[in-house]
Formats: structure tokens, C-alpha cells, sequence
């Protein structure tokens, strides 16, 4: 009798053990804090919802942008979180309303804690009310005097203790930022799978005094004071060809492995738009949408783009894997070529493009005329979270291209 009641017993557990079922996370507002150097967290927000009994979609917000995220996977209580585009994934551990794990970019070696809790859709803790307005223009130098120092133009926004806003460089924009200000703390964080950005700042009424983190890899300090006329140089002015040169060359090859040239047939007595660029990049995404929509919206059988890709993927099949991610993702219809992997050093990219003074930016984009003469070129981009200079660089682009395809060859 012993035996067969110890044996009940067993059965019993065992049962109740697989009728078990793991939690599913709660839907509704989540915050998630990253835990990054000087004992510092780096916050933002999502939501998640059901669209099916197991189908979760979760959606990432920084300031006005949306984040739409649906390749997730759960398997028992752990959970891979695929950002769109980019390589960086969320995977932890669960509950309904925790989410334990790390923040992953594999080609770069890169992992950053994170903990989520369900019910707080604040992004940060206020311990005062704010008595400092950030509202305006602040012309602002990162690693300030060092070998490392480069400028950027602080563009914010303040209601109440909310701030939104960017900040501008001459390589392109830290795209939408959002936070508070904290008494007199400025807290500003974005994160999109590519970056994982934290700023913070002492604010008196003329000057910001900070420190900016990229996840837990790196930081420096910035230091910004108030001016309402401070503009950056010209983003046309910074790239240009050495002399000599008139015309761009390269050949590199194709999702296929087919080796695309400026001197195929099919780019001949045309306007080509041709962006150097990275999968890993934001701005270049942001620049990407912006193509892909144009050439929509500006169908001709004389205007072609192409984008070289200057990747960190460790091997050449990594590499096209993302190409092909990045086209699939955002509808990309025009090629674009693995101009190099292994790295995105800009040293090595100005060395396969040698006509070209420098490689500053990731992207880069040159606007070339039917005859193959380069004559225009915008270094960075100036994406949607920068306003009225996206709006500004959406204006002269769309003009500028206009204008080169009413020309004829002379060729």
C-alpha cells in the first residue's frame, strides 16, 4: 500500500507539473532601464499587445517615434526580442510583469543588463518640479578640449518638466530624444536597437554641463550654452572630391554577388543618387525610408540610386544577410552593394573610395549628374526627429535631383 500511494503521489506531481502553464506577459505600458556605467540606468518606454492569443507585438516609443516591433520569440519563460532592421536584441527571462535579461549586439561584442517591469509608462523618476526651461537652441562641443572634440547644435523642446528634442552634428542627428527636466537635471534617453543613448546635464539659465552614454561601452562629457542664431556648417560643404577628380568609381558586388559599376549600361546617361552607408546605422535607415520613398514617389527611367554598404559583420554571409534584412524590411528596390565587412572603419571606406577627400559620415550621399559628374554631395543626415532642417534638406534634395534631370548628356 506504501508503494502505490508514494506512486499516486509521484503521478500526481508529475501531471500538475505539465498542466502547468508559463505566464504570458501582461499587456499595457512597460518601462525598461538598462543598466549602463557610474551607477547610471538608461530608460524607455513600451507598450505590449496581444493581436492573437500568442502573438505578441510590442511597440517602442522616443518622443513622437513608434517603434513597431514583431519578431519576438518565447519559448517557456524566455523571450527574444528582435529589434526591425538592426542586429541589437532584448533576451531575458519572464514573468507577467518582469522582464529580467541583456541588451545584445553580437558583431560587436556588446551586452548591457536590462530589467522591465509591467504598469510604469513613466520614463523618468521626478523628484522636483523643473525650474529650468531648456526650451531653444544650444550650441554644444562633446569632449570638449581634447583630440575627440567635435560640435553639435542642441535643438529642445520643454512642457511643463517633458523634453523633446535632438541633438545636431555635423555627421548626422542623435535622432528623437526624449526625457525631463528634474529640478535643475537635464535626463534625456533614446533606444532603437542600434542606440542605446543617455544624456545627462546640470542646467543653469545659459549653460548645460553633462555627460553622454552610449550603453555601457562609452562615455564624455558635452558641455552647451544657449545661442538662437548657432547654425552648423553646411552638410554640402564637408565631403568633397580631391583634385583631379570629377567622377566616382567603384565596383563592388550585389546581394547576388554580381559585381555592380557606375559604367554598367544601365547607369549610363543617368542622374544616380549614391549613398555610402551601414545596415548598423540609424541615420541611414532614416536616410534609407527617405530614398526608397522618393524614388516612389519620383518614378523615372533616368534616376537610379545605389547604396554601398560598409558593414562590422564578422563574414561576407553576415553581411548580406543584413542587406537583405534591411531591403526586405523597409522595401528597398534598388541594389544595394557590400562594399566592405569585418569593420565600418571610415579610413578603410576612403581607401576604396580614394577620388573622395574623406569618409565623415555614415551615410554620405552624392548626387551625380547624366554624364557621371558628381555635383553634389550631403555629408550625414538630417532625419525626421530634427524638424524643420529634415524639411529644409527634403526641399533642395528633391530640387536638386529635379534639376539635374532636366539637363541633357553631353557624353
Amino acid at each position: 500500500m506504501k508503494n502505490i500511494g508514494y506512486l499516486f503521489i509521484v503521478l500526481l506531481f508529475v501531471f500538475s507539473c505539465s498542466e502547468s502553464k508559463t505566464d504570458k506577459l501582461e499587456e499595457g505600458n512597460w518601462l525598461l532601464e538598462l543598466g549602463i556605467q557610474d551607477n547610471q540606468v538608461l530608460p524607455f518606454t513600451f507598450s505590449v499587445n496581444y493581436t492573437s492569443e500568442n502573438n505578441i507585438e510590442i511597440n517602442v516609443f522616443n518622443a513622437e517615434e513608434v517603434i513597431k516591433v514583431d519578431e519576438i520569440t518565447v519559448k517557456g519563460d524566455s523571450i527574444t526580442i528582435k529589434m526591425p532592421v538592426f542586429e541589437g536584441y532584448l533576451k531575458g527571462k519572464f514573468t507577467a510583469k518582469e522582464i529580467t535579461g541583456n541588451f545584445i549586439k553580437e558583431s560587436l561584442d556588446r551586452v548591457v543588463p536590462f530589467t522591465a517591469v509591467c504598469g510604469n509608462e513613466k520614463r523618468f523618476k521626478i523628484s522636483a518640479e523643473a525650474r529650468k526651461d531648456v526650451t531653444g537652441i544650444w550650441e554644444t562641443v562633446f569632449s570638449p578640449e581634447t583630440e575627440d572634440s567635435y560640435i553639435a547644435k542642441g535643438i529642445f523642446k520643454q512642457d511643463d518638466s517633458k523634453v523633446t528634442g535632438t541633438f545636431r552634428t555635423t555627421t548626422g542627428d542623435y535622432r528623437y530624444l526624449e526625457g525631463v527636466v528634474d529640478g535643475d537635471s537635464l535626463k534625456l534617453s533614446t533606444f532603437d536597437g542600434a542606440h542605446a543613448f543617455l544624456f545627462t546635464a546640470k542646467v543653469t539659465d545659459s549653460i548645460l554641463k553633462g555627460t553622454f552614454y552610449s550603453g555601457n561601452h562609452f562615455k564624455e562629457p558635452f558641455i552647451a550654452k544657449r545661442n538662437k542664431l548657432y547654425e552648423l556648417p553646411a552638410d554640402t560643404t564637408l565631403t568633397y572630391l580631391n583634385e583631379g577628380y570629377k567622377k566616382l568609381d567603384f565596383s563592388f558586388p550585389d546581394i547576388d554577388n554580381k559585381m555592380v559599376s557606375l559604367t554598367d549600361k544601365k547607369y549610363n546617361n543617368k542622374v544616380v543618387i549614391v549613398q555610402i552607408m551601414g545596415t548598423w546605422c540609424p541615420n541611414c535607415l532614416d536616410e534609407t525610408k527617405f530614398l526608397t520613398q522618393f524614388l516612389k514617389e519620383h518614378k523615372n527611367e533616368e534616376l537610379e540610386i545605389i547604396s554601398l554598404a560598409f558593414e562590422y559583420a564578422k563574414t561576407k554571409e553576415s553581411a548580406f544577410d543584413k542587406i537583405s534584412r534591411l531591403k526586405n524590411r523597409v522595401g528597398v528596390t534598388y541594389p544595394i552593394l557590400l562594399a566592405q565587412y569585418g569593420n565600418s572603419s571610415k579610413t578603410e571606406a576612403q581607401e576604396k573610395l580614394p577620388m573622395l577627400n574623406h569618409i565623415l559620415s555614415y551615410p554620405t550621399t552624392l548626387l551625380l549628374d547624366k554624364n557621371g559628374d558628381v555635383r553634389k554631395i550631403y555629408t550625414g543626415f538630417n532625419g525626421p526627429a530634427t524638424g524643420e532642417k529634415y524639411t529644409e534638406f527634403k526641399a533642395d534634395f528633391t530640387a536638386t535631383v529635379k534639376n539635374l534631370l532636366k539637363e541633357k548628356s553631353t557624353k
